[in-house]
């Protein structure tokens, strides 16, 4: 009754004796930890309890799960320092989300949680160091009516639910995402092809509370063979309270080629377009070792079947320090295709839907070499430190790695190169050249300058491997000639990044450039630390619209927009004989386009 009673100050007085009690000066052993408290109502200012509570890390895996108590609230406590999500939903309400949540050491932050049929809404009312305390555990604050001798509201210590109980339903936090899009072609990147079908789909859920499953799917045509292709993903993990948990996924893709490949590849398959086929089974898990220090590790089992059958073992680990006012130190390795669980912290965090959705796109690179099917594999060793001071963070990485069969798009005319070293590309009308093994080294430095909330500006520079053409006309035609033209050295590049979010229309806008020698092409290589910050060569341009939603129906709608390689650059021209010239490109410019609709 207090809210109807006193209205909006009610609620304030009710944020304001939370506030006091989360903020008691922390116990010395958790100093280089903070806390979140969640304090949720309806819109009419009535504590809500019941209501799930959901914590996210960095890259939106669920490490924290509770029910708010009588007073509506919770507290999650020993937080290790970072960015963190909270998601908050009961039945009959919109469910609320808020990102980027900073979690310092010894800070405690309070969230005022509105929830409403139409827009539910969190919002940051309390935020300071725990030695700052407001009040501490001797006093007993309670609010009274008329009679003296009649409470109201008390606040309380809350209870942890890892079984939150959904009305008997075996599934509950049911989330997905539908993506459609189209463009000139796929997109191409060092890392690996990123066929994007046309139709993707993603679904999260939460089966008898702690077990979560996740199902994603892209499928479509092929532009350039017209026949049907698809990838499918699921993905078991167990919720529950500490570090994090478990998961467990297998990936199965298929993907038919042009019939262009040509009739010595085609012996044995008459008439038969080629299909590409990978399975993938993959674990990945995160372990807090102690205090600050954590480990990511993981691993996959891959098989790639095209004219003949490779498996692989890829395993990768990142462990990050966390050393508190003095920054963050993170080593990482990882053998073979790089997990898209490092590659997705890039930046701000997506969510585990659009992450699943990047992990079933990420085709390996594969190529011919004399006739023989080859993918690219890399191996890399990283270090890398980052410190925030003020409004700045200063960040510096450095990697040895080598990588066997890279594979570089290239645009030739007929003949330039033999069919047995030409693979047509699954996704234009282009072809991917296999320039051999390599070994390189290399570092970057970035600095990030955060324009008020919603803005930053990084300035990042710094040597990596490169291929370099030799210059001159080729005679032979072989495709090992060619390979040994193309020498190893070092080039030096820079780049610019900007983002920027709309607090009101929720637009969202990253836009990079980066500068790199003209007359050699970067050498692939995927930073795994989150200290590193990435761009492709280039103009590239990435947008995100959200689209009012009417209709009284659940869910949001998405307009987005991805350029890459706008202007072109990094092309470079080779004369192969009688007339016939090629061009090898590090990443080919890519338009496309689409609607997310998240619900």
């Amino acid at each position: 009754m207090i809210a109807r009673k006193f209205g909006r100050a009610g609620r304030g007085i009710a944020l304001l004796l939370l506030a006091g009690v989360i903020a008691r000066p922390a116990p010395p052993e958790k100093k280089l930890s903070g806390s979140i408290a969640v304090y949720v109502t309806n819109t009419a200012g009535m504590p809500q309890m019941g209501a799930t509570v959901l914590l996210f890390d960095g890259v939106d895996r669920i490490i924290r799960r509770a029910l708010t108590d009588e007073a509506g609230s919770f507290l999650f406590d020993s937080l290790p320092a970072g960015a963190y999500s909270i998601r908050v939903s009961l039945a009959s309400f919109l469910p609320a989300l808020k990102r980027n949540i900073a979690v310092q050491p010894g800070m405690r932050s309070l969230l005022s949680v509105n929830l409403a049929g139409v827009l539910s809404s969190i919002e940051l009312v309390y935020s300071a160091k725990g030695s700052r305390a407001v009040m501490s555990d001797d006093w007993k604050w309670v609010l009274r009516s008329s009679e003296a001798t009649r409470p109201v509201l008390r606040f309380g210590p809350s209870v942890t639910v890892s079984h939150p109980d959904d009305g008997g339903s075996p599934f509950s936090e049911t989330r997905a995402m539908v993506k459609v899009s189209a463009g000139d072609q796929g997109a191409v990147s060092q890392f690996g092809n990123e066929p994007d079908l046309g139709t993707a789909f993603a679904l999260a859920t939460s089966v008898f509370g702690d077990n979560q499953v996740h199902v994603s799917g892209n499928f479509g045509y092929s532009a350039a063979t017209g026949l049907p292709t698809a990838g499918f993903r699921t993905s078991y993990s167990r919720g529950g309270e500490g570090s994090g948990s478990a998961q467990v996924n297998l990936t199965l893709r298929q993907w038919y080629l042009p019939a262009r490949v040509g009739a010595g590849l085609l012996s044995g398959q008459r008439g038969a377009a080629p299909a590409l086929r990978t399975m993938s089974v993959g674990f990945f898990d995160r372990k807090e070792l102690a205090q600050g220090l954590h480990l990511d590790y993981g691993f996959s089992l891959e098989s790639v079947s095209f004219l003949s059958t490779l498996n692989y073992f890829s395993p990768y680990g990142r462990l990050t320090y966390d050393l508190g006012p003095q920054g963050v130190l993170e080593f990482a390795f990882n053998s073979g295709l790089p997990p898209t669980q490092f590659l997705a912290q890039r930046g701000e965090a997506s969510s585990d839907l659009q992450q699943d959705l990047a992990a079933l796109s990420l085709f390996p690179r594969v190529s011919l070499r004399r006739g023989q099917v080859r993918v690219q594999r890399a191996d890399n060793l990283e270090i890398a430190y980052r410190k925030t001071i003020g409004s700045r963070t200063y960040g510096l990485a450095g990697y040895l790695g080598s990588v066997k069969n890279a594979a570089l798009t290239m645009v030739a005319s007929a003949g330039a190169v033999p069919p047995g070293d030409l693979l047509p590309d699954l996704l234009s009308n282009s072809a991917v050249f296999n320039v051999g093994d390599y070994s390189s080294a290399g570092y970057m430095a970035s600095v990030t300058q955060a324009l008020g909330s919603r803005m930053n500006l990084s300035l990042t520079g710094g040597s990596g491997g490169a291929l370099i053409p030799v210059q001159g006309v080729l005679h032979g035609g072989s495709g090992d000639e060619l390979r040994k033209t193309i020498q190893h050295g070092q080039r030096r590049w820079l780049a610019v990044v900007f983002s920027a979010a709309a607090p009101r229309t929720g637009s969202q806008l990253t836009a990079s450039y980066r500068w790199a020698d003209g007359r050699a092409l970067t050498a692939p290589h995927a930073y795994l630390t989150r200290t590193a910050i990435f761009s492709d060569i280039g103009l590239n341009l990435h947008f995100r619209q959200p689209v009012p939603w009417g209709g009284g129906m659940r869910g949001r709608l998405e307009i987005t927009g991805d350029a890459r390689n706008v202007l072109g650059q990094g092309y470079l021209p080779l004369s192969v004989g009688q007339g016939r010239r090629a061009l090898l490109v590090h990443t080919p410019r890519n338009l496309r386009g689409g609607f997310n609709f998240i619900f």
